[in-house]
This record gives C-alpha cells, sequence and structure tokens, in this order.
C-alpha cells in the first residue's frame, strides 16, 4: 500500500512549485485533484510553444502534474465556489499558491473552509510570504533570485550577477510545502485537527543559503565556493571537466600525480592547501595545457585514481541519458492524453517498500469533471445542473 493512499487532495495550484508539491503527494498514493479554470486550464498547459503548434500536450505540464485528475470549475461564479467548498469538506489537503488574500475574497481561505472540515490541511504557497511589506507582490523563481542574494552570489568573474536558468527557488519551495503537508497530516493523527500549513519562494530562496548566510550573519563575511579551494574547469581534449580541491591537504601534489607532470607543489610557496589557493590563477595557466593533451574520459580515470573530485561537464541531455541517472530511475516514462507514452523526471525519494509509483499520466484539461464530483457524493442530476449552468465551462 502507497503512504498517502486514502489521502484526498484539491489541488489548485498553477506553474511550478505548488504543482510539484501536489504531484509529490500523489507519487506516493495521495488521490489528487487539480481544479483549473474552463477553457485555457492552467498555465503550463499554454506555455510550451512547440506542444502547441503540434496541438499536443505542454511538456512542462506533463513534467508536474502526474497522477492526477483533471475538474474544470469557474471560480469566478458563486455556483464554482460552492463546489470546491464542499469538495474541501469532504478532502484532506487544499493546496493553492495564489497571492495571499486571493482565496480569503473567494469564501475559500482557511477559516471559512475550516468550519465544514476542522481536519482539513490548508497548504499555500506564496512569493513572499502572506504578510509584510512584498506580501501582495507576484512572485517568480528569478525575481526572487534577485532579491534573495542568490544571483549576486552567482556573479561572474566581472562582477556581473547570474541567475540560475533552471527555477531552483519554485522546486525547493514545492518540495518544502510536500514536506509540511506530511508534517500536517502526521500531527492530525495524534491531534485530531487540521492546520494552515504557508512558505514562500523568499523563505526557501533564504533557507538554501544556509551554509552562505552563516558564514555572513556570524562573521560578516561572503562565502563564494569556487574560491574556497583549489577549484577548475578545465577544458579537454573533447569536452570540459570540473576539477574540485575540496577537504585535501595538498591537492596540487594530487593534480600532478594524476597528469603524471613533476610535483609542482615542492615549488617555493606552493607546499599548502592555502598558499595554493592564492596563487590559483597562475597554478590553472600551468595546468591548463596538461587537461588540453587528454580526452575527458582519460583525464576523469587519472583523477578519480587519485580521489580526486572531479566530475565532466554534461548538457541536459546528456545528463538525462547518463547510465547513473538512468539505474536511479530519475527518468519515467507516463502515458499522454495523445495515445504515446513519454518520458519525465521521476520522484528523487526512494523507499523500499512503499516506492513512488505512476498511477495515471497527466490529464486532459476537465477530464474527469464527472468521476470526480460523484466521488465526492454529488448526484447526477446535480452535476446535470451545474453543467447546465457554465460551472465547467
Amino acid at each position: 500500500m502507497s503512504i498517502l493512499n486514502g489521502t484526498v487532495v484539491l489541488d489548485l495550484s498553477e506553474v511550478y512549485q505548488a504543482p510539484l508539491a501536489a504531484q509529490v503527494l500523489g507519487d506516493f498514493g495521495a488521490t489528487v485533484v487539480k481544479i483549473e479554470r474552463p477553457g485555457s486550464g492552467e498555465i503550463l498547459r499554454g506555455y510550451d510553444s512547440h506542444a502547441t503548434a503540434q496541438g499536443t500536450m505542454s511538456s512542462y505540464f506533463a513534467a508536474v502534474n502526474r497522477n492526477k485528475s483533471s475538474l474544470t470549475v469557474d471560480l469566478k461564479t458563486e455556483a464554482g465556489v460552492a463546489v470546491v467548498a464542499r469538495l474541501a469538506a469532504r478532502a484532506d489537503v487544499f493546496l493553492h499558491n495564489y497571492r495571499p488574500g486571493v482565496m480569503d475574497r473567494l469564501g475559500l481561505g482557511y477559516d471559512q473552509l475550516k468550519t465544514s472540515n476542522p481536519r482539513l490541511i490548508y497548504a499555500e504557497s506564496s512569493g513572499y510570504g502572506e504578510t509584510g511589506p512584498l506580501s501582495k507582490n507576484p512572485g517568480q523563481d528569478m525575481a526572487i533570485q534577485s532579491l534573495s542574494g542568490i544571483a549576486m552570489g552567482n556573479a561572474r568573474p566581472d562582477g556581473s550577477p547570474a541567475l540560475v536558468n533552471t527555477p531552483v527557488v519554485d522546486f525547493a519551495a514545492g518540495m518544502i510545502l510536500a514536506q509540511g503537508v506530511v508534517l500536517a497530516l502526521l500531527e492530525r493523527e495524534r491531534s485530531g485537527q487540521g492546520q494552515k500549513v504557508q512558505t514562500s519562494l523568499l523563505n526557501a530562496a533564504i533557507a538554501m543559503q544556509s551554509l552562505e548566510a552563516g558564514s555572513q550573519l556570524v562573521y560578516g563575511y561572503e562565502t563564494r565556493w569556487i574560491n574556497k579551494s583549489l577549484n577548475f574547469i578545465f577544458q579537454t581534449k573533447d569536452g570540459w571537466i570540473t576539477v574540485l580541491g575540496f577537504f585535501r591537504v595538498n591537492p596540487l601534489q594530487l593534480l600532478c600525480q594524476a597528469l603524471a607532470i613533476e610535483d609542482l607543489s615542492v615549488r617555493e610557496g606552493l607546499g599548502t592547501a592555502a598558499a595554493q589557493l592564492a596563487r590559483k590563477d597562475e597554478i590553472y595557466e600551468l595546468l591548463r595545457p596538461q587537461f588540453l593533451q587528454l580526452t575527458t574520459e582519460d583525464a576523469l580515470a587519472r583523477l578519480v585514481k587519485q580521489d580526486i573530485l572531479c566530475s565532466p561537464l554534461l548538457s541536459l541531455a546528456e545528463a538525462l541519458d547518463h547510465p547513473q541517472v538512468r539505474h536511479n530511475g530519475m527518468v519515467v516514462e507516463v502515458p499522454m492524453p495523445e495515445g504515446h507514452r513519454a518520458e519525465v523526471v521521476g520522484n528523487p525519494l526512494q523507499f523500499s517498500r512503499t516506492p513512488a509509483s505512476i498511477r495515471q499520466g497527466p490529464p486532459r484539461l476537465g477530464a474527469d469533471v464527472d468521476d470526480v464530483l460523484r466521488s465526492f457524493g454529488f448526484a447526477e442530476g446535480e452535476i446535470a445542473q451545474y453543467r447546465q449552468a457554465g460551472t465547467f465551462g
């Protein structure tokens, strides 16, 4: 039996972090109902221009919406709000990432829903937090990278800030939100009471920098990991390789041994890791020609033999096809609405008895309206009346 079997989740979220959280819950057995606007559905359905041109499902939507049913409801109508409130009365988790205050104005805030379902776990993620000077602002991963210090911490050698292409803050916030939901469900087993669970992109971005924040808060200095040791990116005969001197007493000596060249660490002023770090640029110029003579595979073999931390620099396509990634089950197949199967990223958590599972692929928009409503106790006549009124689009 799956860990969250029998847990019912209403997912009113869009884009990445909160849909990811709901998918994590679904991967481990929760019944997840994705509630979307009629017509266009959630934003990611229409954000993959390649898929749109072909008339197929968005790859972005497919990436974070497996193991979910799709229910379309017009929340601009009283009937639509009433339907969702009725669903929430029988759900275990209500999850959304609308701006603070939006759900309350609709009549779907925590204080409103808990009156009919005191066991409800109400999970929400925002850009900046539920209250505070920026709480009403729209949040987005790159904007939060900029505000939180991540972009400056990732600055180029010339000092100009650099954004990380991968939405790392969204991912972190989504996983944190899923963790919060599971913790709240665990606590509910003891107390019998639900509660509100919140996080934000900003909170996640600051939390991600715990180590760097430690040096800033405790001693007032900035930590840049690439500069903390004899760390390099070298070009090889056929690619690129990252070489790291972390946790080694004399990294230069090990590098020289790997390259089968004279031990440069015996030169005056290069005998310790600290001294080597002070002359890092000089060492780079000495070693760069040596790596250009080697293939990436040869260089890796030599470095690994000397127990030096190293890795090839791969494209995402190459990484997704790497034997270790495939062995770890990080690429999985899901059935698509068009009838074929497609590969997406799997769940990173592994359990010995109750692993993640794929029970259904990403749903077509509004594909499960009748089935969902029946499972929540709606009579056929009620469903017909709501449909006639345009509640489901």
